[in-house]
């Protein structure tokens, strides 16, 4: 399928983000030559290469809006990262979703085994919030605890870990459209949300004035679950770079099994719509995260 502008766009900044991430990740994570070595090495296989890095560039995007410096955002994205992988490398797990692969290559229990899996989720986790405390990522200690709070409150019981924990029970009950909605709204939308919401903490934007951005952020989120679903019954393993059709033959119920393939389709496209209509008090600045809404229902994996 032909590239369109919105796509185009949305790649080439993509890839420049995904270069700075890796090379961050590169640097954080050098392995060390002492009997720890077998973790950052699962670590390393777990945060860098492959991946859309659409949450670090999400708060690129938004950190356009208010000038906020490239160093800065590209911390706060590299801290999302560090949860969104952590997050990855816990849910395949067998216990939990039982996963071979993950972005084209084998899970990371698969790689090591189990118990350094865990370990190397742990420690993402851990420096996620190590990297946002730091000076380096603000120099207002304050706002760096208001990001560290945030990510906080986006990644445990009520935001992801929450979600996560609901997306469990979908496997022994039946879950209404307002259910899953809600689910879809803590394990994808809660994150997406912090990514937005990072921006407008850095520039000191007051919590009432952030209403557009909180509006894009849960629609976006939401076209992004939508667009995975559709994904899950009629993607490429290959191009996905994991397996596909588990909600499915885990007897999940999901936009799509709710909906239907065109509804649900449908719904994606107007909810890009709301989340661009949320941008309308911005010009060019926020063409980037305008492209990015329209990537998220075209995207291929």
């Amino acid at each position: 399928m032909e590239r369109s502008a919105a796509g185009a766009l949305v790649a080439a900044r993509a890839a420049t983000v995904a270069a700075d991430i890796d090379r961050a990740f590169d640097a954080l994570l050098a392995i060390p030559d002492d009997p720890r070595h077998r973790l950052y090495e699962a670590m390393r296989h777990a945060a860098i290469g492959g991946g859309k890095r659409l949450r670090p560039l999400l708060v690129q995007a938004t950190c356009d809006l208010f000038n906020i410096s490239r160093e800065s955002a590209l911390r706060v994205g590299l801290a999302i990262e560090c949860i969104h992988v952590y997050s990855l490398v816990h849910d395949d797990l067998p216990a939990m979703d039982d996963d071979d692969m993950r972005r084209g290559k084998p899970t990371v229990h698969k790689a090591f085994d189990e118990a350094t899996a865990i370990l190397a989720g742990d420690c993402l986790h851990d420096l996620a919030f190590e990297i946002l405390a730091d000076e380096q990522t603000h120099p207002d200690a304050f706002v760096r605890i208001d990001l560290v709070k945030a990510l906080a409150v986006a990644s445990g019981p009520a935001g992801m870990a929450g979600g996560q924990m609901m997306d469990l029970e979908a496997e022994k009950t039946r879950f209404d459209l307002a259910t899953v909605t809600r689910l879809q709204n803590l394990k994808t939308g809660a994150l997406i949300g912090f990514c937005v919401d990072a921006a407008a903490i850095m520039a000191r934007i007051p919590v009432d004035a952030r209403t557009g951005l909180h509006g894009y952020a849960r629609d976006i989120g939401l076209a992004f679950q939508i667009a995975d679903d559709l994904l899950d019954v009629e993607g490429d393993a290959a191009l996905a770079g994991k397996a596909l059709g588990k909600d499915a033959a885990a007897g999940k119920e999901t936009f799509v099994s709710l909906l239907g393939v065109d509804r649900a389709r449908e719904q994606g496209r107007l909810l890009v719509e709301q989340a661009k209509a949320h941008l309308h008090g911005h010009g060019g600045e926020a063409d980037l995260l305008r492209a990015i809404a329209d990537y998220i229902v075209e995207r291929d994996r």
